[in-house]
């Protein structure tokens, strides 16, 4: 960054890393895998091993006594909660308990939050006065007041499937007008903040992935492919309203805490085996899909990769080679094991259910190459060092202005009026009993317009 014709010393990313940087201690992994680790304390953490083979029958629970060290995570979610917000909120707390659990060489999620920053709600017969003009949205994004109806009860719901519960979270609405050059200029979040977040536990010597072998199995675990969730990271990119409606809809994705849960539970057996954990390299499948996750996986682990795309669990055979590499269906992580380890983690999988395929092996030349069976091709064939060579750096440069700001008008202020506004604003207001009016109104409408709606019963994440 340029600032009045001054080169900056950080860019904006190595800003964010320079807390990091200036104070370090305690934090044993940063910026490098799908959560950070802090250093915990001492303690019994409560599991059964050995857990495989005829090891089973003699299982047995017990503290073990070492130390527990925290993973946490937040990231967000915005696109497809904008355009559908219940599984769009819930897809991205899938995402964010799935990168806690693909940290190091396997993770525990533990506990969830989530929060959302909106546009104002505009709530039929309950409008306030700093919401009476409505400035319209993107036609394909829901409204403030549906995106805060259904996105926390997706969050919520996708996090008490799983099985983490989600403690804590944050709302906001937001729409403020300012002058500039072009005369008034409105900004708000018709485009919302979707926040995933939440903590868990990893042992001390698996907070660091290990070495791929050349050999080495690839493996997909969790779901299978579907043609959702394409574009998704592209979409998310764009300014709200300027994707075409194809690419919006194409990047919600669909929800399945169950096969999420199974993946979990694999991880976990894994990891209980502490020195035998068979997994060398896991990585959450996000944005991309296979496309961005495999290649991630064997370049971090300093290797190659030769994939079988037909190998891919997949739900709908219809989908082109493009479609089957890139979609960014939910619940998939992917894995390398070592060929020795691949029946013990086999075995595992049988136990819990959980799907996985093989799909490729680790390659000593650090080349990629995915082949197609079906068409007789290789969809990809090229170095690594095409996809992740290093790009031009981007430069910005900014001048500083001391704009006018008018003061504050104080005259003919009504204290009770002002207070009841502040009062009234989410941001501010209890979100639990402040407002009963409020929250009444929002519960019945909830009530009326989805409990009872026919097939489409939510009682179970109310009992």
């Amino acid at each position: 960054m340029v600032i009045d014709g001054e080169p900056q010393s950080h860019s904006l990313f190595k800003m964010i890393k320079n807390t990091f940087a200036s104070s370090p201690d305690n934090v044993l992994s940063a910026y490098s895998d799908n959560a950070a680790v802090i250093k915990g304390s001492q303690a019994g953490r409560f599991f059964a091993t050995p857990l495989t083979g005829a090891d089973n029958e003699r299982a047995l629970y017990a503290a073990h006594q070492e130390p527990i060290h925290i993973l946490m995570k937040v990231e967000t979610h915005n696109h497809p909660t904008a355009i559908a917000p219940f599984p769009g909120a819930a897809t991205g707390s899938g995402g964010e308990i799935r990168d806690e659990g693909a940290t190091g060489i396997g993770g525990k999620p533990k506990a969830g939050l989530s929060g959302y920053t909106v546009s104002n709600l505009r709530i039929p017969e309950f409008v306030q006065p700093w919401e009476a003009f409505d400035y319209g949205k993107p036609e394909r994004m829901q409204s403030a007041l549906n995106i805060m109806l259904d996105g926390p009860i997706g969050g919520a719901a996708f996090n008490n499937e799983f099985g983490r519960p989600n403690l804590t979270g944050y709302f906001r609405t937001y729409e403020q007008e300012s002058l500039n050059e072009g005369g008034i200029e409105r900004r708000g979040f018709h485009k919302p903040i979707m926040l995933a977040g939440g903590y868990g536990n990893i042992r001390a010597h698996h907070v660091q992935k290990g070495d791929i072998p050349v050999g080495g199995k690839l493996i997909v675990m969790g779901g299978p492919a579907m043609l959702i969730g394409l574009g998704g990271g592209a979409a998310s990119s764009m300014s709200s309203g300027t994707s075409s409606a194809d690419l919006d809809f194409a990047s919600v994705q669909r929800e399945n805490p169950e096969i999420e849960r199974r993946a979990q539970e694999v991880i976990d057996r894994c990891w209980a085996l502490g020195d035998h954990n068979p997994i060398r390299f896991i990585h959450d499948v996000g944005a991309g899909g296979l496309s961005n996750a495999l290649p991630e996986l064997v370049k971090d682990g300093n290797r190659g990769g030769l994939f079988d795309l037909r190998a891919v669990p997949n739900a709908e055979p219809g989908m082109s080679p493009l479609e089957i590499w890139c979609n960014e269906a939910q619940e998939r992580y992917v894995l390398a094991v070592a060929p020795e380890d691949l029946d013990t983690f086999d075995a595992l999988c049988k136990r819990e259910r959980c799907p996985y395929a093989v799909v490729g092996e680790a390659l000593e030349a650090h080349h990629l190459e995915v082949r197609d069976g079906h068409f007789d091709s290789k969809p990809v064939d090229l170095p690594m060092s095409v996809l992740f060579g290093k790009a031009p750096k981007m430069q910005r440069e900014f001048e500083r202005h001391d704009p006018e700001l008018s003061g504050v008008m104080l005259d003919n202020l009504d204290l009770r009026e002002a207070l009841d506004r502040v009062l009234r604003l989410p941001t501010v207001a209890s979100k639990a009993s402040s407002s009963p009016l409020v929250t009444a109104r929002l519960l019945a409408k909830w009530l009326a317009t989805k409990w009872w709606a026919p097939g489409r019963c939510r009682w179970p994440m109310w009992r």
